[in-house]
């Protein structure tokens, strides 16, 4: 990851980047796979909307407790952080912690990155959160950082506690049929 003093964001418009300590980090792309399977959550997030918002790459605002600016790869905002008649800003960062956070872990991402972002989560306020390990076709379901449930492809992905009704086959988010491995 690349590392470069706090500049305006305009400079950063071409990359994704998080704000870490005051320090502007470029944040590898996500390979086309976990591309793909963070689109298709997406889509199945977006469904949700009577309860919230669903996003992919947004920028969140964690200042007011952490001297961080991070970006899941995927987050829901419920009506309750941030009501559906409040416009959502057009502003570099979000100033809301998202309910549920998700990442997609890439060949990029180490499991030391991915630990400290899933404990941040939590310190912030985040409620859930999912870590998504497409080549092993496993979803890590969060509660906390050390309270975890981990689900195989043959099961259903549930979460009342932050999504009310939400079930998705994991079989059908990991069905790569045309995907090259």
């Amino acid at each position: 990851m690349a590392t470069a003093s706090l500049t305006s964001p305009a400079v950063h418009a071409d990359v994704l980047y998080e704000v870490v300590n005051g320090q502007i980090v470029e944040i590898p792309p996500m390979g086309v796979y976990e591309t793909y399977i963070a689109s298709l959550l997406l889509q199945c997030l977006v469904g949700q909307k009577k309860y919230g918002r669903a996003v992919m790459e947004t920028l969140f605002d964690f200042t007011r407790t952490l001297d961080k600016k991070r970006r899941p790869d995927l987050a829901f905002v419920s009506y309750d952080r941030w009501p559906r008649e409040k416009q959502v800003p057009r502003t570099e960062a979000w100033d809301v912690v998202p309910n549920l956070a998700v990442e997609v872990v890439s060949p990029t991402n180490t499991a030391d990155d991915v630990i400290d972002k899933l404990a941040e989560y939590f310190l912030v306020g985040v409620e859930r959160v999912w870590v998504i390990y497409p080549s092993q076709q496993q979803v890590y379901v969060y509660s906390s950082p050390t309270e975890v449930k981990v689900l195989t492809a043959s099961e259903t992905l549930t979460d009342d506690a932050v999504l009310p009704g939400f079930q998705l086959s994991l079989s059908t988010l990991f069905d790569d049929t045309g995907v090259a491995k």
